[in-house]
């Protein structure tokens, strides 16, 4: 008999939590939220989790075997502790470890960028459009920049936890200092924040995303065309070099800037002047599961 499958997805203000019917076409059975509260620390974040788990188990009238959960941040496979996450006070602690001792039971964990590329992968628009595919790379493009690798339906972490982070990887030296100390990343370049900051250093003027894109479709700002143009030169350079390494069958963009319609011509025709062949044979897709991602990628992390 196939098991529902439980998955939480853990954010800086919300946790969301997921069952899925393994045996009806992963049909939702339950879908419940908390406030993550990380303010209160470390252990109230767990026990929300747990908290969750308990008013899902009494919604849907079973317990859970086993729970995926995706996290800010990843988790460390040399010391089982849990590393770059947004949410400090998660840091340097035995999240997965503790979480599964206060369940009792096995848990899974894996990065937000892996848990939408997991869920595009399986459940979204890979299917749909590209079901043959075998390698993914699910791309996030919000305020920051990050990356999932699926191959076969299963999410590569890699030796260090880290696989997929082109976000980090050095572009050019026009961007500027990360908050890890990096210059000139592909997040300090590519994100959404790092887009307005660009804008208004050509500007002067402050706008957001939305409305910079705005403007540059009306074709009265030329600091908003200037801005959308280096962002698909750039993107098709970063992405290039992705190709060149692992050469998926499909990229699946999510995030703000994943919106913006020209990543889809122009960028691709400027993949095409950097990718180590004579065509591009990789194909761009938007996302599919919106909002729904995170949560339904962590809860295929079990399946």
């Amino acid at each position: 008999m196939m098991k529902p499958l439980w998955g939480i997805d853990l954010g800086g203000t919300k946790i969301e939590g997921v069952v899925l019917n393994q045996a009806n076409n992963r049909q939702v059975l339950c879908r419940q939220r908390l406030p993550t509260e990380q303010e209160k620390g470390y252990d109230h974040i767990i026990a929300q989790i747990v908290r969750l788990i308990a008013l899902m188990t009494e919604e849907v009238g079973l317990a859970p075997e086993k729970l995926g959960i995706g996290t800010p941040g990843t988790l460390d496979p040399a010391s089982n502790t849990l590393k770059n996450s947004n949410t400090t006070c998660l840091n340097g602690k035995p999240f997965r470890d503790d979480l599964s001792r206060q369940l009792n039971i096995p848990v899974t964990i894996a990065n937000d960028a892996n848990c939408f590329a997991l869920a595009e992968t399986l459940m979204g628009v890979v299917p749909d459009e590209m079901p043959e595919a075998q390698v993914v790379f699910g791309v996030i493009l919000g305020t920051g920049v990050g990356g999932g690798i699926v191959v076969n339906g299963k999410v590569l972490n890699g030796r260090q936890g880290i696989a997929g982070e082109w976000g980090h990887n050095f572009l050019d030296n026009s961007g500027y200092t990360s908050y890890t100390g990096r210059h000139g990343v592909v997040e300090t370049i590519l994100s959404g924040t790092a887009l307005q900051k660009y804008y208004t250093s050509v500007s002067q003027q402050e706008k957001t995303l939305k409305e910079i894109y705005q403007s540059y479709k009306e074709g009265n700002d030329p600091h908003a065309t200037q801005t959308i143009e280096r962002l698909t030169h750039f993107f098709g350079l970063a992405i290039s070099v992705v190709i060149n390494i692992l050469d998926p069958d499909a990229i699946v963009i999510g995030g703000g800037v994943g919106n913006i319609d020209e990543l889809y011509t122009a960028g691709v025709a400027e993949i095409e002047k950097y990718v180590f062949n004579n065509r591009l044979d990789t194909k761009l897709f938007k996302p599919k599961l919106g909002d729904s991602a995170g949560v339904f990628g962590a809860a295929l992390l079990v399946s």
